[in-house]
């Protein structure tokens, strides 16, 4: 029922087991080939949410089904993040679990079967998806350090049902699934009996057109690879760690063009706007060129300057405050929500430490006076949301060096910034 081979080179096997009809199956066609086979180690995952009542006695029942096949579970308490859609929150909290508890190159397989499939995709046809949200789920896809794995995608439910009766498996039954104030629930309980009533195929071919749409978007996204590799040239070599793109090379591509370019770059990045709200692309690319426009995403922000659109996440979203005494100028200095920074200087220096822009700051440069710090970082183009984090390195109350521009140093003195990075961001 199972094909298995393109993760058996993995390090470690986990399930997703909540121990309803789907993942016990799964559980056990995982530990029947782990017992046949050469397999990488299984361990089983039960996420609790406890948004209802019955939730309570589930870690007992997967506790009990785990020891019968010697299979290691852990169980992970999650907070589920109030909102309007409940089933998208504890999807999250769900999802965030299980990355963060997958190690490099780890595998994580889900019980998602052909059913599903075609509920998801008639879910989004409702919502008015895009292609990208049409093409369903994916077989496997990258999830933190490791990989999700969906096994049972072609095979229908009632096919698992009846593997479960024939081995005599025993699985839970979630009152939720029957309450059609849900969507998805509405769909199975209401909408699909009745499409498979004149359409017996039905959930068969919305599968496959699943698959179909999944092939479209592989070639959209080809187009996209393209297109950015020329928008990702020119980077400003102090800001490597940042990721950014060539404004210019984007508005040259048709409106068509433009979107499934940043569709695919922030696929990875943020959950995806929907139609409304790339509104705010549109703002952003054609704001007067000496605006600051913001298009703020779910996971981050888009910005503008010097040419260039830039994605800012994590630490990046909140300007770092305060000074920081810098008694021992040989060991690196951290600060907080901004990297690191280290010093090379021709002697030893005393009285240093670290400050943040306040506005007319004034630096001593030999052979050019005293310059307005300002204007000295409009004439290299730091982008102008990088300024407020730039550390600058005093001796006192002179300004000694700016972090990552040789250009700006006294004394040959040149400080170092490891900024902090935008992984926060990346999905």
């Amino acid at each position: 029922m199972l094909n298995l081979t393109p993760w058996l080179q993995a390090p470690a096997w986990h399930i997703a087991f909540s121990g309803g009809l789907d993942s016990t199956v799964l559980l056990h066609l995982l530990a029947d080939y782990a017992r046949t086979h050469p397999a990488p180690p299984l361990h089983a995952i039960h996420i609790h949410h406890g948004l209802q009542p019955a939730a309570y006695a589930w870690p007992a029942h997967c506790t009990h089904v785990c020891a019968t096949l010697g299979i290691p579970l852990s169980v992970i308490h999650v907070q589920v993040a109030p909102g309007a859609s409940l089933e998208q929150a504890a999807r999250d909290a769900r999802y965030a679990a299980f990355k963060q508890r997958l190690g490099p190159g780890e595998v994580l397989f889900t019980g998602q079967h052909r059913e599903d499939q075609a509920e998801t995709l008639l879910f989004r046809l409702l919502r008015g998806s895009g292609l990208r949200g049409l093409a369903a789920m994916p077989a496997q896809r990258a999830l933190g350090q490791g990989t999700l794995a969906r096994p049972l995608l072609g095979i229908a439910r009632q096919q698992l049902q009846a593997y479960a009766q024939i081995q005599g498996l025993s699985w839970i039954e979630d009152p939720s699934n029957s309450d059609t104030a849900f969507a998805r629930n509405y769909l199975r309980g209401k909408v699909f009996p009745v499409l498979q009533q004149r359409w017996p195929q039905a959930s068969q071919n919305l599968a496959r057109c699943a698959e179909h749409l999944g092939e479209a978007l592989g070639l959209l996204d080809e187009v996209a690879q393209a297109d950015l590799a020329k928008a990702g040239e020119g980077a400003a070599a102090p800001w490597a760690r940042l990721d950014s793109l060539d404004l210019a090379v984007l508005t040259a591509l048709t409106p068509a063009r433009q979107r499934n370019a940043l569709q695919y770059w922030l696929s990875v990045r943020t959950r995806l706007p929907d139609a409304r709200h790339w509104a705010g692309w549109a703002d952003l690319r054609d704001a007067a060129a000496d605006a600051q426009p913001v298009w703020r995403l779910a996971d981050g922000r888009l910005l503008r300057s010097n040419g260039r659109i830039w994605w800012l996440s994590g630490d990046w979203l909140q300007a770092p405050q305060g000074e920081f005494a810098w008694p021992e100028p040989s060991v690196v200095l951290t600060l907080p929500g901004n990297g690191s920074v280290r010093l090379t200087a021709p002697q030893p220096l005393a009285g240093l430490c670290i400050r943040y822009r306040q506005g007319g700051e004034v630096l001593e440069l030999a052979g050019r006076g005293r310059r307005d710090l300002k204007r000295l970082l409009n004439a290299l183009q730091v982008p102008y949301f990088v300024r407020a984090r730039l550390p600058l390195l005093y001796q006192g109350e002179r300004l000694l060096a700016v972090a990552n521009l040789p250009e700006l140093g006294q004394a040959d003195c040149q400080l170092h910034w490891l900024p902090p990075t935008n992984a926060q961001g990346l999905s």
